[in-house]
């Protein structure tokens, strides 16, 4: 009979859990410090599309047009791979836009109102998209090292973007995220036509989105689906509240702004108040 040892110190405590940890991540299930995710909360149907208003709305459709392009090119039919890019991209956006919030709060000493962990949510589920397609796709050294590429590159242009316009930075992601929803839809589409085999959901997938033990691929695209879904609902509400704001500051701008008529007006106003008091 094996006996059983006890850890002899905190410091063993902490190593026997890492390495369970790191255990646990290396056979494909759930790491303990992720919460599992329920279902999705979309406030449009799947095909909505926000409706382009502004210059920099359509600017955002040609570039994200551009990059669906390149996909369309690079990955042709294999939705497995083009997720992986996908999602590596996908999971930047939502941590910049907390750590410009966090330090936005800290210097304004002021509540975020939720911002930034609603932020932070996102760029984890993103990233636990990446992290299940990673155990499908299973992508090669060249495409890691156009992932890393593409990573650094977009980072410098989302930072620079979410810095100098927020509106604008929430509708691209919007936009990306509905091509995401439709990227994921054909995935389907070839999941149900048998061009792509329907293997068995990845543990990692089935802890997350707590799927039955018998579920398949086709399961966890529906749920990478919603939550892409619902990002792009959570992005474009972020940008329609942002240009609220924005012309609540301009309307507001304007009003304070006198014509000289005024501003004598005003002064003889104020005269007649002093002679009559």
């Amino acid at each position: 009979m094996t006996e059983k040892h006890e850890p002899q110190s905190g410091k063993d405590e902490k190593d026997i859990a890492a390495n369970q940890n790191r255990n646990t991540v290396k056979s494909g299930a759930l790491p303990p410090s992720i919460a599992p995710k329920g279902g999705a909360k979309m406030q449009n149907p799947l095909d909505w599309k926000y409706k382009k208003k502004r210059l920099s709305d359509y600017f955002t459709a040609v570039a994200i047009g551009g990059l669906r392009l390149f996909a369309d090119t690079f990955f042709r039919e294999r939705h497995g791979h083009r997720a992986v890019v996908l999602e590596t991209v996908a999971a930047v956006p939502g941590m910049v836009g907390s750590m410009h919030n966090h330090l936005l709060s800290l210097r304004r000493m002021k509540h975020d109102n939720g911002l930034v962990r609603m932020l932070m949510d996102e760029a984890e589920n993103e990233r636990m998209h990446l992290l299940t397609f990673v155990e499908v796709a299973k992508p090669s050294l060249l495409e890691r090292m156009m992932i890393s590429a593409t990573q650094i590159a977009f980072l410098g242009f989302f930072t620079l973007a979410y810095t100098f316009n927020k509106r604008a930075a929430h509708r691209f992601i919007g936009m990306l995220e509905e091509e995401a929803v439709e990227s994921y839809t054909h995935y389907l589409d070839a999941i149900d036509s048998g061009k792509i085999e329907n293997i068995d959901a990845p543990q990692i997938a089935k802890d997350y989105w707590k799927l039955p033990d018998d579920a398949k691929l086709r399961d966890v695209v529906l749920m990478v689906r919603d939550d892409e879904a619902e990002h792009r609902d959570v992005n474009h509400a972020c940008a329609d509240k942002l240009e609220l704001v924005i012309a609540n500051r301009r309307a507001e701008k304007k009003r304070m702004q006198q014509t000289p008529l005024e501003k004598s007006a005003r002064k003889t106003l104020r005269r007649a108040q002093k002679m009559a008091g």
